[in-house]
């Protein structure tokens, strides 16, 4: 009977060995607030926050946001603002990570920059984001605040990248493709200081779905990106 009880113990030790490094490496991955661009919603990231959850992230720490495309980005950044504060205090967590795509770069980087955004974020990556300015002139730039922000040579665009783009220790990570075109020239996703990549032939919504974009982002938030 004692040697029976103590192979049962044994047993049960080894299995508190086995299950308590998987908890603990689940724990060390940040929530993720993922902003989507011009006329986009939350569920631009259906297909990425899969691959997140087939990879291992937890349901519960991926935060797809909705918000009004077309009002200022200085506006939306307060949004951004707000979701960031609220993620951190519904999960206890010291800071989140940032993805964005298209023209929730401009609004997501101003966050960092400006609102003090910089010490609650620990890695941040801006997917086909127009971050020097877009020479493509879309419709809405007559008529919307967002887009007018977006064009070479705003007002907007010289007061971000007349700041300091890679404040704090938050990892900054740009993807950029020469199949978008929508952001022109190619070069202009690009944020100086940053890990500044080139994927392969993928067009400007196909960021959103493309599988290696999406094993990328994921390596740099720290995943495996398998």
């Amino acid at each position: 009977m004692r040697n029976a009880l103590a192979t049962l113990l044994g047993l049960l030790t080894v299995t508190t060995i086995v299950l308590v490094p998987s908890t603990a490496h689940a724990q060390e991955r940040d929530p993720v607030l993922f902003v989507h661009g011009y006329s986009g919603s939350a569920s631009n990231w259906d297909s990425m926050v899969d691959d997140f959850v087939a990879d291992g992230w937890d349901p519960a720490d991926l935060y797809p946001i909705s918000y009004d495309y077309e009002a200022s980005n200085k506006e939306t950044a307060e949004v951004i603002e707000g979701e960031v504060d609220a993620i951190l205090a519904e999960t206890g967590r010291s800071q989140v990570d940032i993805v964005s795509h298209s023209m929730g770069a401009l609004s997501s980087r101003w966050y960092l920059q400006f609102l003090d955004g910089y010490e609650n974020v620990d890695d941040y990556a801006s997917l086909a984001g127009p971050n020097q300015g877009s020479e493509v002139r879309l419709p809405c730039v007559a008529t919307t605040p967002s887009c007018q922000e977006v064009v070479v040579g705003s007002d907007f665009l010289a007061e971000l990248n007349g700041a300091d783009v890679t404040p704090g220790d938050v990892s900054i990570t740009t993807f950029r493709s020469w199949c978008d075109f929508v952001m022109r020239p190619t070069d202009t996703v690009a944020i100086p200081g940053a890990d500044n990549r080139t994927v392969g032939c993928v067009t400007h919504t196909g960021f959103l779905s493309d599988a290696d974009v999406s094993a990328g982002v994921r390596e740099a938030l720290g995943g495996s990106g398998a």
